[in-house]
């Protein structure tokens, strides 16, 4: 059952690692339904309250993050509502439409068509798209960073008990 246990935990935190990368997945919380997998296996024991109050804030901060981030690079390029909007629907139906480069087009398409529904000529529309992918890179890298962290902070709890 130990080996069950730990393949389970392991395919959770790669699913979840890969969820940082391609938004389909559900990346933080397969990390945080992992440490549930190893109470259920093994124990709760090692996980106080400050590792829950720790992880549960990280989960919150990625989800605040991935959005705020996106958002901002649309923003600082001068986008508006619209290609934000443009922007999230193209990130989620990207990989679908254009399963290799998907990830990447959506945001940009989604993003100008948003600037050109909004009244934006084609140049600015364009400058936001890049904005965009601008935010995507940066969400990304702190999806990466934190949900490394959780990780981290599982393996240091456990190994202190």
């Amino acid at each position: 059952m130990a080996i069950l246990g730990w393949v389970l935990i392991i395919a959770l935190f790669a699913v979840g690692l890969a969820g940082a990368v391609y938004p389909i997945l559900p990346g933080a919380l397969a990390i945080y339904l992992a440490f549930f997998v190893y109470g259920w296996f093994f124990s709760f024991d090692p996980f106080g309250a400050g590792f829950w109050i720790i992880q549960t804030l990280i989960v919150v901060v990625l989800f605040v993050a991935d959005y705020v981030v996106g958002a901002w690079g649309v923003k600082k390029f001068g986008g508006s509502r619209a290609s934000v909007i443009g922007s999230t629907i193209g990130l989620i139906l990207g990989p679908f439409l254009i399963p290799a480069f998907g990830l990447l087009i959506g945001p940009f398409v989604g993003a100008f068509a948003g600037e050109l529904i909004a009244g934006s000529n084609p140049g600015k529309a364009v400058k936001v798209s890049f904005g965009s992918l601008l935010g995507l890179f940066s969400s990304t890298v702190v999806k990466i960073v934190l949900q490394i962290a959780m990780v981290v902070l599982f393996f240091i709890w456990i190994g202190r008990y």
